[in-house]
């Protein structure tokens, strides 16, 4: 997710995509901003008539006619979310209800998440693995049900373009849970310093709320799905919501006039800022969480007990290290590094190559994620991007670019 709320997405708040440039030449565009120019056989979400009004270009993303940018531009978008508060249309994300006898137990199984440890209320980041350790997706995982409960609910939010393949490699290695998918509810984020002030407004106690937590509240006598995450660095929250629900609860936001309707575009370089992985991108089937640098995720019992797919592998990797990471760049000059960019030594020896990469409204500057060899990825390090045949400087520095802006509740 991702989406995270570390997300993710994704949260996760959390955005999906192929992997373009595997050679190693640059692609064009970042994978979020490739669309489907005729929008053919694009599905749309429950706000794509909202989009039209407030002005917003349209591309096809993840299966959906999704907004790009508004009137104002990305770069503006972007840092009016940074300063204020921004309001991001993610129904394309899948949306489940999982449920069953120790189902957060069971669930263990095919993620390295420690899920049984959630309290009620509270989610996880966490992600789908294959055998080997490959991450089929990211997730965010919420546990609904009391400890202790005879049924055990949990509510997940996966990646749009996987969803699909996600709920069929749920329902196939848990067959004894039942796999509830929300067909017919959509998703918003309202993310930014002055986010908590809408929110509150509309749902009072909002802002009480810890970060990843979720909370069900109701509009008119339908429950509505509160959580406090996001995919952008900042505070916020995310509404889950029956479909026909969501336009007005959208427009009770955008009423406020700190709150904007924000696009794809400022969607990915917010996240990018925040250092926050994309599915299809910065992580893969081909990527263990500890080469996605996300071992952080990954409890302490998880990493003792294992008991997830590819455990052996992984927990090897967090022992001893992994080959290649997933390292923050900062290059000079203005250029941006795209996905698939070779990383060089300054001597010319390849290392590894850019997975997300873009200009940062915020810092004025091009920054950018890559995978490298571990041997090169200390802080610090100079290295070159190769764009367009031509060797960029480039130096590792800590992620977040940004600092985040996650609400810590009071001690």
């Amino acid at each position: 997710m991702g989406r995270m709320a570390q997300r993710g997405n994704l949260s996760g708040s959390k955005t999906e995509g192929a992997r373009a440039g595997a050679t190693g030449s640059c692609a064009t565009m970042s994978g979020v901003l490739m669309s489907d120019p005729e929008n053919t056989h694009l599905l749309r979400t429950p706000l794509y008539s909202l989009h039209l009004e407030q002005g917003a270009r349209m591309v096809g993303f993840g299966g959906y006619e999704m907004p790009v940018q508004y009137r104002d531009g990305i770069i503006s978008e972007h840092l009016h979310t940074r300063m204020s508060a921004g309001l991001f249309d993610v129904s394309h994300m899948g949306q489940a209800l999982l449920s069953g006898p120790a189902a957060a137990a069971q669930i263990e199984a095919l993620v390295p998440g420690d899920i049984a440890g959630l309290r009620q209320g509270r989610m996880r980041y966490t992600q789908l693995l294959n055998a080997d350790g490959g991450i089929i997706d990211d997730l965010m995982v919420t546990r609904l049900s009391e400890e202790g409960a005879a049924q055990d609910v949990l509510f997940l939010v996966v990646n749009a373009g996987t969803k699909t393949g996600d709920f069929s490699h749920i329902r196939h290695h848990l067959p004894k849970l039942d796999l509830h998918v929300l067909e017919h509810h959509g998703l918003i984020a309202v993310q930014g310093p002055r986010a908590v002030e809408a929110v509150e407004a509309l749902f009072p106690g909002a802002a009480a709320m810890p970060f990843l937590s979720m909370q069900s509240v109701f509009v008119v006598g339908t429950e509505v799905r509160l959580s406090r995450c996001g995919y952008t660095g900042e505070d916020g929250f995310e509404i889950s919501a029956p479909s026909g629900l969501l336009p007005a609860l959208a427009e009770k936001l955008l009423a406020f006039d700190w709150v904007k309707p924000i696009g794809l575009g400022a969607r990915d370089s917010l996240r990018l800022e925040a250092g926050l992985c994309l599915y299809g991108h910065d992580m893969d089937i081909n990527t263990t969480p500890i080469e996605a640098s996300l071992g952080w995720s990954i409890g302490k019992r998880r990493q003792i007990e294992g008991g997830f797919p590819g455990d052996e592998r992984v927990r090897l990797q967090l022992a001893h290290g992994a080959d290649h990471v997933r390292v923050g760049l900062m290059l000079a000059g203005r250029a941006p590094a795209r996905e698939g960019c070779d990383i060089q030594t300054p001597e010319g020896m390849p290392v590894g190559h850019i997975t997300s990469g873009g200009f940062s409204p915020s810092l004025g500057r091009p920054i950018a994620m890559g995978r490298i060899a571990r041997a090169h990825a200390a802080p610090g390090t100079n290295l070159h991007v190769i764009v367009r045949s031509k060797a960029l400087e480039a130096r590792i520095v800590p992620m977040p670019f940004v600092p985040t802006r996650y609400f810590r509740s009071p001690k």
